[in-house]
């Protein structure tokens, strides 16, 4: 049975998360009656990890073993499974991996993206995708802030209730926030992250941007463990994973695709490890143009 790594994307807001649950409608049961529908027989597929309700990705990873009576070429999966899937759940990428892959305990990081709409009304394009913040952000601010959560550090302050984790020590790699027009997108490559943890962040770096907290309170939280040196949790549907890292060089592109995605080539090559030799060709500009009249918030 040849073990196939997949990569998939969803909008989050229909769905009770990735993991598959009793009576839930979630990510991961669409995607196991797409296959077992294709196999004509039960198939569970194992995820990179979970998102949380009404939260989206772009890269989320699951593997599957296929049985060896469907030997579709590897490349040709996405084509056979997205003919029964909800337009809202895509197949995007699939290869055939060894048979020691998982797609979570293989995996070597994660790369987040919140974003918010920054702009008096909130945007009938993006704001399925983006948390509505009608106050000006100092996006410059909230930059400062984050670059605070990169490193080794003790995070037991940005636990949200219902979290399982029993220890509390995570590494971030890279922190940033920047503004393409009237989106202000926060975006986190860690090694690992605890329950609601990047919700919290960008919840904490909103009342940065308007000046309600200080730029050092993630320093505070550090130092005090205390929930209350933190902001909101953010809403969940501007929350979305981006990419999942695997160990090796290619990995390390993958990450750098999502990224630059959002912050264009010059921003991600100047945050991520190995920089820009590896940034992929730019990608469609994702920044939300003004109307002939409207102020560009920036």
């Amino acid at each position: 049975m040849p073990r196939i790594r997949f990569t998939a994307a969803y909008d989050g807001r229909p769905y009770l998360g990735w993991q598959s649950q009793p009576g839930g409608r979630t990510v991961q049961d669409v995607l196991e009656r797409a296959f077992s529908g294709l196999f004509g027989t039960p198939c569970r597929i194992h995820g990179s990890g979970r998102t949380d309700s009404g939260v989206h990705a772009l890269g989320q990873v699951f593997h599957a073993d296929a049985p060896d009576t469907h030997r579709i070429p590897a490349d040709k999966w996405p084509a056979a499974l997205n003919t029964r899937l909800p337009q809202d759940v895509r197949v995007t990428a699939s290869r055939e991996v060894p048979e020691g892959f998982h797609a979570r305990f293989s995996a070597a990081g994660k790369v987040y993206a919140y974003v918010f709409s920054n702009a008096p009304a909130s945007s009938a394009l993006y704001g399925r995708f983006s948390a509505h913040c009608p106050v000006r952000l100092d996006e410059a601010a909230m930059d400062r802030a984050a670059r605070a959560l990169v490193g080794r550090h003790d995070f037991t302050a940005f636990q949200a209730a219902g979290g399982t984790a029993k220890t509390f020590v995570r590494e971030m790699r890279a922190a940033r926030v920047a503004r393409r027009g009237n989106l202000v997108t926060f975006l986190i490559y860690g090694t690992g992250f605890l329950y609601n943890m990047v919700r919290i962040c960008a919840g904490t770096l909103a009342l940065v941007g308007q000046g309600k907290l200080p730029e050092d309170c993630f320093e505070q939280a550090y130092a005090t463990r205390s929930r209350l040196s933190l902001g909101y949790t953010a809403p969940a549907k501007g929350l979305t994973l981006v990419r999942v890292l695997y160990p090796g060089q290619e990995a390390q592109g993958e990450a750098l695709a999502g990224m630059d995605a959002l912050f264009g080539g010059a921003d991600a090559a100047e945050f991520l490890p190995d920089g820009p030799e590896l940034l992929p060709p730019k990608p469609l500009d994702l920044t939300e143009k003004p109307l002939d009249g409207e102020e560009n918030l920036r």
